[in-house]
């Protein structure tokens, strides 16, 4: 036991060493690139990414949503970065997160490489079509901000339904019984969302996964980031191209995230679930609202 635990040291400290790679590979690429109308990078907008990052990374670990979904709307309510900026910034920040947990789910097992094999590649697919999307509403703020607040009621109804009769949520999706050939339905729709919307697929792949195709909860997890990661490689590229990252914010967040997933990993044995999945639905629910209003 001890020696496989410091096998999973060895390979972390690895994997760590890989993203401050990439990480620094992309500042050199693209870290002069400034983002229209971003705020100023500032020692308290700094202090704010990090505390932003490790918060989404926690909980979003802790729940089982992803980082995406929780920083998405900091980086455009509480920082104040407009809401195709936040998107590509948002979608960048879920690489590095979706890496940091993939690799680690891979060598302890977690991943599910008959379910990778059915959904990523259709993932991949419905991220280029995503992507398109995006540039089409991109200069659209308004429809946009409607389609992440539509995007948003999606947890939230869920969370609240499996919070407040969790049997009752249980019981009624254990019926469904869906062929693992749909699978790649489930890929093409998390990869066009998250190219569109910027907000990971975890809020989706997990409760599919888990509901639709009976994939063991152990699983889910590791199953969903190793989806997401080449997704969001492919989405950052498209939104790094068309100046839609603010590049330092998105690595100072990452930081944040990267760290906050470690925590939440250790630390969920000591939550329950449920009263964070009801929390957070109230939470999803907010932002859904803001969303929608910003456009009426």
């Amino acid at each position: 036991m001890k020696d496989r635990k410091n096998n999973y040291s060895k390979q972390g400290t690895f994997g760590l060493v890989i993203l401050m790679i990439t990480g620094f590979l992309i500042y050199m690429l693209w870290g002069d690139q400034t983002a229209v109308n971003s705020p100023s990078l500032s020692l308290i907008l700094i202090v704010s990414l990090l505390a932003s990052g490790l918060i989404a990374g926690l909980f979003g670990s802790l729940i089982g949503v992803g980082g995406g979904v929780i920083l998405l709307p900091i980086l455009h309510f509480g920082l104040g970065y407009p809401a195709p900026i936040a998107v590509g910034t948002s979608l960048l920040i879920v690489m590095f997160s979706s890496a940091s947990g993939s690799y680690g789910h891979l060598i302890r097992k977690n991943v599910s490489i008959d379910a990778l094999k059915w959904s990523a590649p259709s993932a991949i697919g419905g991220v280029i079509l995503g992507s398109w999307l995006f540039t089409l509403l991109a200069h659209n703020a308004s429809l946009l901000g409607l389609l992440l607040g539509i995007a948003f009621i999606i947890p939230a109804v869920l969370m609240v339904w499996e919070s407040l009769y969790p049997d009752r949520f249980a019981s009624r999706l254990d019926k469904i019984v869906i062929s693992k050939k749909y699978m790649p339905v489930l890929g093409l729709i998390t990869g066009t969302l998250t190219a569109l919307l910027g907000l990971g697929g975890g809020y989706l792949l997990v409760p599919g996964l888990i509901y639709l195709f009976h994939l063991p909860v152990i699983l889910t997890m590791g199953t969903s980031l190793a989806i997401i990661f080449p997704v969001s490689i492919i989405g950052s590229i498209f939104k790094l191209s068309g100046g839609y990252v603010d590049v330092l914010a998105a690595l100072i967040a990452s930081a944040g995230t990267v760290v906050g997933a470690q925590i939440g990993a250790g630390t969920i044995k000591y939550f329950k679930p449920q009263t964070l999945k009801l929390i957070f639905s109230i939470y999803f629910l907010y932002v859904s609202i803001r969303f929608i209003t910003s456009w009426l």
